[in-house]
C-alpha cells in the first residue's frame, strides 16, 4: 500500500525583529536645556494632573533623579522646615546625598502633599500607588511632546539636563559628581566637556 503525501502550507511566519535606531538618529542630543525643561514644566501644568506632573519634572531636573529614583521617592525623604532638604537615595550603587530644597520646590511639594495626603510616595498614580518606571518615562515623553519639543524625550534626559546646567553654571566637577551621586568622576566629566563656561571670555 502506497501512502499518499500531501503538501501543506507552513504555519509559521518568519518575522524580523525591529532594530532600534541609534540615539543620534532619534534626537540631536541626550540632554535638555534649561529653557526646554521650563517649557516642559509649563506644558505639564496644563495636563490632567498638572501640579503633580509639573512638580515631578521640576524635582527630577533639580536633583538629577533617575526614573527609579522618581518612582521610589517617599515623603520620608523630604525634610520640611527652615533647613528644607531632600534625602536622595541613589540606585545603581550611586552615592546618597542630602540636597537643599529651593523655595519653589518646597511650595510645590507642600501642595502636592496636601493633594495626596494618604500616600507614602511623593508621586503616585491615579490609583494611589507608586509609579512604575515605565509609567514615569511614558509620562515625561508625553509632556515633552505637548511642550512642542522637536525631538522625542525620555526621562533620563532630565538627569542629563541637571548635570549640563550645573556644569554650564561653572560649578566644580567634583561637586557635580557628589550632587548626581556618581561613583566615578568619569561619568561626570561628560557634562563639563559640554559646558560653554570655559569659553565665556573668548572674543572679549
Amino acid at each position: 500500500m502506497t501512502a499518499k503525501l500531501k503538501l501543506v502550507e507552513p504555519r509559521h511566519v518568519n518575522r524580523q525583529v525591529a532594530v532600534r535606531p541609534p540615539n543620534a538618529e532619534l534626537r540631536p542630543r541626550e540632554y535638555l536645556t534649561v529653557a526646554e525643561v521650563e517649557a516642559m514644566i509649563k506644558a505639564a501644568k496644563a495636563g490632567r494632573h498638572g501640579h503633580r506632573d509639573a512638580t515631578l519634572v521640576l524635582v527630577a531636573f533639580r536633583h538629577g533623579l533617575r526614573a527609579a529614583e522618581i518612582a521610589g521617592l517617599q515623603w520620608s525623604q523630604v525634610e520640611f522646615g527652615r533647613n528644607a532638604a531632600l534625602h536622595v537615595r541613589r540606585v545603581k550603587n550611586g552615592t546618597p546625598s542630602v540636597h537643599p530644597l529651593q523655595g519653589d520646590e518646597l511650595r510645590a511639594l507642600r501642595e502636592l502633599q496636601r493633594q495626596f495626603p494618604d500616600s507614602g510616595y511623593v508621586f503616585t498614580s491615579e490609583r494611589g500607588g507608586p509609579f512604575h518606571t515605565d509609567a514615569v518615562n511614558l509620562l515625561v515623553k508625553g509632556i515633552g511632546k505637548r511642550a512642542g519639543l522637536p525631538f522625542s524625550v525620555h526621562v533620563h534626559m532630565l538627569r542629563h539636563a541637571c548635570g549640563y546646567a550645573l556644569a554650564n553654571a561653572g560649578h566644580d566637577t567634583r561637586r557635580i559628581q557628589s550632587w548626581l551621586g556618581h561613583r566615578s568622576i568619569q561619568h561626570t566629566v561628560r557634562y563639563t566637556e559640554l559646558s560653554s563656561a570655559p569659553f565665556k571670555t573668548f572674543w572679549k
